[in-house]
């Protein structure tokens, strides 16, 4: 998302107050005058809260699609890198709904509005794994015969554990280094490949 330097600041103002006081105790004006912009200027860009609430959620969507673009473009083993994507998405999740305090209510509230919000995000998660397992199909580490199927599927079992993993019910006791062996033993399991050291 290309926007204005007035506009992001807008958007990370509105964050701030959402996180602060949630999305129904926030009005336009005290993002106006939090950003120490005039109304006019604000409705210039966002014609309701909900518009900057969903540049809000995409703002976050995009920190979170550099941090897995970083990720994608390790010289590691592909299938080293599907399980740091893995484990980069659900931290980066938790990372985002931690640090907004009371909007993570709204993510959850609101989840029809963030689903329509993410579409993007998750197509270019999809197609990132897409990337990864056809190179690793290439360099014999996966067994998979429709890399397509397989890279929805994982985005989507990834999608399902954001909850569980936000609130610390998956993996109970665990870390992420000390459940890292036992995710990679599943996953390699499913690609067809036992793990490689």
């Amino acid at each position: 998302m290309s926007i204005s330097k007035t506009e992001r600041t807008f958007v990370d103002v509105a964050r701030q107050l959402f996180a602060k006081k949630g999305l129904e105790g926030t009005t336009m004006n005290d993002i106006a005058v939090a950003s120490g912009k005039g109304r006019r200027t604000l409705y210039t860009y966002f014609s309701k809260k909900e518009d900057i609430y969903s540049a809000v959620i995409e703002s976050e969507l995009e920190r979170l699609s550099e941090k897995l673009d970083e990720v994608a473009a390790r010289k590691i083993r592909p299938q080293d890198k599907i399980i740091e994507l893995i484990y980069t998405h659900l931290s980066m999740i938790r990372e985002t709904v931690v640090r907004n305090g009371n909007l993570r209510a709204e993510f959850f509230r609101n989840i029809w509005m963030v689903e329509k919000v993410r579409k993007k995000f998750d197509a270019d998660e999809i197609a990132i794994f897409r990337k990864v397992y056809e190179n690793g199909k290439q360099y014999g580490e996966f067994d998979i015969e429709n890399v397509n199927l397989v890279a929805e599927i994982t985005h989507y079992c990834i999608k399902g554990l954001e909850v569980p993993y936000i609130y610390g019910r998956l993996g109970h006791g665990l870390t992420d280094e000390t459940s890292k062996p036992l995710v990679r033993k599943f996953v390699y399991g499913a690609l067809g490949k036992m793990v490689q050291n």
